[in-house]
């Protein structure tokens, strides 16, 4: 274990990690629980003008087409998902060239317009939910990757400690759920968004109190400060989830049976979320479980974290591709399924993913290798656009052929954790061919001074 000299060093290092815990829980993901608020949002009437009354071909019956009300509800969510993985490399560049405090500033700051817009809106300015999520859901992702950096406080659980900040991160689009719960109660939306408002306080203590001016290192030095007392001595993909959810809103069931189901679904949804802390850990102990053993001769640290991180990898790309498979089956009980393996994929894949690069490349380009892989990952997701028109439009609103190609593209996933497997084998070959090297040259100099003995 890393050693720490004082208790009250290692106290701060405990009050950082337990209230980064608390942050990432209950703030920096709760955009991600939008299936909870959209459920909010269309009984108080936001974008309701986009319902029209239209006839049934079957029987020429009247009703109301709410479909351009659904679509505005997910194009918010495509906008904000679109914005912060576009965003992500610029906010990993900041991060890395201003550090900590200032990425935390400009975090809360989009925080506060976020949820202020989410308060001051109704349903004559809907419209004000595509700035104000898009600002909740990058200042939560800028929060996560000031947090991230916390596992270097914990030497032997660094990689467990990002998997559980992960976890937290997707366990806290469960704070929708309780904003549902509140307002199906009587709690009005613009009550609960005003508390969250006034919460930022917590993110200003922290910031001051708790987290560092610029980056902790790692490997951390002993006589390593931060905070006050560092002064004193000189932080997909969720679309999948959302348009999961989105599916069980169609049919021709009566409005009131409806929206129970969606309701009920919604909830059990919301709940499974809540889970994902759960699950994050066990990603983060398969790449630490190393940890504890001695290193092979001539084996670095960096060597043995990456071949520890293949089997994570490994079991994340299966995770990902029983999850396509259950959402290409049609069967509605199969969903409950496949709502737990989505939190435990995405899960696995997030988690996995900051820590990857910690290991993989160096602690100053950290923030810019995160940013741009999820910026790269904004070009794939801007194909949700056509497929959405291809099932629409040619497909006559079935996407099975589309939900099986996606299956079969997710296949391509396992060439990272192969790749990682073979690297790893090729440099412990490269180091058994240099220790068989130097062991002949030392066989060769001690029959040279032998002959020479001789002589």
């Amino acid at each position: 274990m890393l050693r720490i000299q004082g208790g009250e060093v290692k106290l701060q290092h405990w009050l950082t990690l337990l209230s980064g815990l608390v942050e990432s829980l209950f703030f920096t993901g709760i955009a991600y629980g939008w299936a909870s608020l959209v459920f909010v949002l269309k009984n108080d009437g936001y974008f309701a003008a986009y319902c029209t009354n239209a006839t049934r071909d079957e029987d020429y019956a009247v009703y109301t087409d709410c479909s351009g009300q659904d679509e505005h509800f997910s194009q918010v969510m495509s906008v904000a998902s679109i914005a912060t993985t576009i965003l992500r490399f610029p906010i990993g560049y900041v991060y890395d060239r201003c550090g900590t405090a200032v990425t935390r500033i400009v975090a809360m700051s989009l925080y506060t317009t976020g949820t202020l817009l989410i308060t001051l809106s109704n349903a004559e300015t809907s419209v004000l939910l595509y700035p104000g999520l898009s600002s909740l859901i990058v200042a939560g992702t800028m929060l996560y990757i000031t947090n991230a950096q916390v596992g270097n406080l914990f030497h032997s659980y660094r990689s467990t400690t990002i998997t559980i900040y992960n976890g937290a991160f997707e366990a806290s689009a469960a704070v929708c759920l309780i904003i549902k719960l509140l307002y199906e109660r009587g709690v009005s939306l613009q009550t609960s968004f005003l508390f969250l408002t006034l919460c930022n306080i917590i993110h200003c203590v922290r910031t001051i109190f708790l987290m560092p001016r610029r980056h902790i290192p790692y490997p951390l030095p002993e006589t390593y400060t931060y905070g006050v007392s560092c002064t004193v001595q000189k932080r997909k993909r969720r679309q999948e989830e959302n348009d999961t959810v989105q599916k069980f809103k169609e049919g021709d069931a009566e409005k009131t049976e409806k929206d129970e189901k969606v309701s009920h679904y919604t909830n059990a949804f919301s709940f499974i979320q809540l889970c994902g802390v759960l699950f994050c850990p066990i990603s983060g102990l398969l790449m630490d479980r190393h940890k504890h053993r001695p290193l092979a001769p001539g084996e670095t640290s960096r060597e043995a974290d990456l071949r520890s991180s293949s089997l994570a990898l490994f079991l994340s790309c299966l995770l990902c591709f029983f999850f396509c498979v259950c959402f290409t089956c049609p069967v509605l009980l199969l969903q409950y399924v496949t709502f737990i393996l989505q939190v435990t994929s995405s899960s696995f894949f997030y988690g996995l993913h900051q820590a990857f690069i910690s290991i993989a490349f160096p602690a100053f380009h950290f923030g810019k290798m995160s940013g741009m892989a999820m910026s790269l990952s904004a070009l794939v997701l801007l194909l949700q656009f056509p497929l959405l028109h291809l099932i629409q439009n040619q497909l006559h609103g079935d996407p099975l052929y589309v939900n099986i190609g996606v299956t079969v593209v997710s296949l391509l996933t396992f060439i990272h954790p192969v790749h990682v497997s073979l690297y790893c084998r090729e440099l412990a070959k490269q180091r058994k061919n240099s220790q068989l090297t130097r062991q002949s040259l030392r066989s060769s100099d001690q029959v040279a001074l032998v002959s020479l003995h001789r002589v």
